[in-house]
């Protein structure tokens, strides 16, 4: 029988320690069952904690993004102030088309102000003897005047088959009972408005230059009675010209008569006359001669001289197609609302126009027209009732 009188269970380290390898030998020996040495159980984690602590991590690193995208830290985010004041503005519009209109609104407010005088009862377009009941300021160039384009504004009004005010724009207040238009601007601030239904139901719906109607119907509306232009802003596309009323030219230029002349005989310009256009001009438009019209340049003049009321700039005004169109707009309609009205110049980095990206502080390269002054003149109108600014930008 055999003693096991030397082995011991008090110490089982003695028995499992592996000889102490000499100082050369770089082999690594081989690890038995070996007790941690004290303090290494608190050094390493086994397994199971390593994961538990890459899931923990994992779940940290996914709240830290995509919590604060899905939850706004503040429920007063300009993104949701945004959505309330479309919603405001999206319910004082409709409540305005539910309400019956107010024949001679426009007129009646127009009193109040001390430009009331010379913004009402304008001829709002060129035709044969105006000059003798109503005189043209002939010594005015373009576009405020006509100085110099006697014979090209014959030539054109020959050509136009019922210049003057259309059957259709006739007696506002009267048997053709109220009437209300909409000027829809090209500004940003029309981009997302969700306006564009609500523009549709105006008895008049007026648009200047190319700003686009394809592709945005949902903010811009689809409908077009006047569209105001000169040859470098008129649409090229075809489709643009779909569901409108009436092109008008607003002559900035003796040769811009020229070209309207053109359009409607189909005899094209000569090459030389090309020349002084300073971007190329479509050379057909597809509406009948009665569907066209020469703006009166006295509406140019008189919106001008409103102008000259909200700047410090000594020289005559030539002001935008947009305000032009709100004093046009003035003569046509009882009541009259703005859409895409407002540049908002403290913020360069917004929207310039509605259908492009193009940045708010592009409009400084502009030196032809004051939009700080048209901004008042507007503004003012709208605070007197004279107008009601469907987005709220003024």
């Amino acid at each position: 029988m055999v003693t096991l009188k030397h082995l011991s269970v008090e110490d089982p380290d003695d028995y499992s320690s592996p000889p102490v390898p000499d100082a050369d030998f770089t082999e690594i020996t081989p690890v038995t069952h070996r007790r941690p040495t004290p303090g290494t159980r608190e050094m390493l984690l086994s397994r199971t904690n390593n994961l538990a602590l890459s899931l923990v991590l994992l779940v940290g690193c996914y709240s830290a993004v995509l919590v604060p995208a899905l939850i706004p830290s503040d429920p007063l985010s300009g993104a949701n102030d945004n959505q309330h004041t479309d919603m405001v503005l999206l319910n004082r519009s409709a409540s305005l088309l539910v309400q019956p209109c107010h024949p001679g609104w426009c007129v009646s407010r127009l009193l109040s102000l001390d430009s009331s005088p010379d913004l009402q009862d304008i001829p709002v377009f060129l035709q044969p003897g105006i000059a003798a009941n109503r005189p043209i300021p002939w010594d005015l160039s373009p576009p405020l005047g006509l100085q110099g384009c006697d014979e090209r504004v014959a030539r054109a009004l020959a050509s136009l088959t019922h210049p003057g005010l259309p059957p259709s724009l006739e007696g506002r207040g009267r048997g053709g009972g109220c009437r209300r238009c909409v000027v829809v601007g090209s500004g940003g601030v029309l981009h997302g408005s969700h306006l564009g239904s609500h523009i549709d139901q105006y008895d008049v719906i007026i648009r200047m230059n190319n700003a686009p109607v394809s592709g945005f119907e949902r903010d811009a509306g689809s409908r077009t009675t006047v569209r105001l232009m000169y040859p470098e802003g008129a649409p090229l596309s075809p489709s643009e010209y779909r569901h409108t009323s009436l092109v008008t030219l607003v002559v900035y230029k003796c040769l811009d008569l020229d070209w309207l002349t053109s359009v409607i005989t189909k005899q094209p310009l000569s090459w030389w006359s090309k020349l002084w256009f300073w971007r190329d001009v479509v050379e057909n438009i597809p509406l009948k001669p009665e569907n066209i019209q020469i703006l009166n340049t006295e509406i140019m003049r008189k919106t001008g001289l409103a102008l000259q009321r909200y700047t410090q700039q000594q020289r005559k005004l030539v002001p935008t197609l947009g305000a032009s169109a709100v004093v046009m707009a003035l003569q046509l309609c009882d009541e009259v609302s703005l859409a895409g009205f407002g540049y908002d110049l403290q913020h360069p980095g917004a929207r310039l126009h509605y259908y492009e990206s193009l940045c708010m502080d592009a409009i400084k390269a502009q030196v032809v027209h004051d939009v700080s002054a048209e901004k008042l003149f507007l503004r003012e109108l709208v605070a007197a009732g004279v107008l009601t600014d469907l987005t709220g930008a003024l």
